[in-house]
């Protein structure tokens, strides 16, 4: 009976041990979210993200937002700045789509823009700043106009666009006239980096040679949100992102993007800037250094609501 008892306790005991190392495993081989950068920045990768404030009540069966035909309803966007650049006042704009406007009373306008600075996350305000876009006003909310039999279900769509920016700072870039020389620091290989809080973001850093005494850093960006980026002023195009960028020693670097310096074209989300030294390092030159990158962009995403209208009874 003890032998028996055993076999019984053994495959239990072996299911502990093996959830254990397991759990030891994947603490031990689990990455950071943030690459083993500098700690610069909070990180992540969302900008303003926009919701709409609720329509009404929401039907528990349907979960759409529901109100009768003879019901007005507010129509207001939430700006949420969940990332580390300031929107400022006119740099966040958001148009309705869907529904035809001809079906709505009291919406005076579709596009409207942010009227003050949308802060950014930071150690002091971690939630970010906020801003409500209102379509209509408490005393003229809308009313739909257009026919209900039954009931009638609307999608809104409020599509939204913000200048934004990213900053990258990549920690001891090193530089070295004679690569041979083993002290100090490393030139063939990647490199930490810090990245602020922004839809378009860095993935890799690596530093290489371009020529004898001629640092090259190879920055790998993607853009890591569900929505297009451009250069500010120019249009969105459906086939790529488009950012501009600029080192902080321009003077010293030359960066290049498929051929193109200060733009790149992001194809599929993601390209890759080399910037090169413009002048080689003397042979005794060794030493690191911070080298910091800044992407600007206009960001556009989507974010969509249900809104059902039932027939009242007449």
């Amino acid at each position: 009976m003890v032998f028996m008892k055993s076999r019984k306790r053994i495959p239990f005991i072996a299911l502990l041990a093996g959830l254990f190392i397991l759990f030891i495993v994947a603490a031990c081989t689990t990455k950071p979210t943030t690459l083993a950068g500098g700690g610069a920045f909070i990180g992540g990768t969302e900008g303003i993200v926009a919701s709409f404030e609720p329509l009404s009540v929401k039907d528990p069966e349907s979960g759409f937002y529901t109100i009768y035909d003879t019901e007005d309803f507010s129509l207001d966007v939430l700006l949420k700045n969940k990332g580390e650049e300031t929107v400022p006042l006119g740099k966040a704009t958001v148009r309705l789509l869907g529904p035809a406007p001809t079906l709505f009373q009291n919406i005076p306008a579709w596009q409207l823009f942010n009227k003050q600075a949308v802060d950014k996350i930071s150690e002091f305000n971690p939630e970010g700043g906020e801003e409500i876009i209102s379509f209509t006003t408490s005393g003229a909310r809308a009313k739909y106009t257009g026919p209900v039999t039954g009931f009638t279900d609307l999608t809104w769509n409020a599509e939204y666009w913000y200048d934004y920016k990213t900053q990258v700072i990549i920690n001891e870039v090193c530089f070295k006239g004679d690569i041979t020389e083993k002290k100090v620091c490393e030139v063939k290989e990647t490199k930490t980096f810090s990245v602020s809080g922004a839809p378009i973001t860095v993935s890799a850093v690596g530093e290489d040679v371009a020529g004898k005494g001629i640092m090259l850093l190879k920055i790998d960006v993607r853009d890591a949100g569900a929505g297009q980026a451009t250069i500010p002023g120019q249009e969105f195009d459906t086939r790529f992102d488009q950012v501009r960028y600029s080192v902080d020693e321009p003077d010293k670097w030359e960066c290049k993007s498929g051929g193109r310096e200060n733009e790149a074209r992001l194809t599929d989300g993601i390209a890759t800037i080399n910037c090169r030294l413009k002048q080689p390092l003397a042979g005794n030159d060794l030493y690191t250094k911070q080298v910091r990158l800044t992407l600007e962009y206009t960001y556009k995403d989507l974010v969509q609501e249900k809104l059902r209208i039932k027939e009242s009874v007449k």
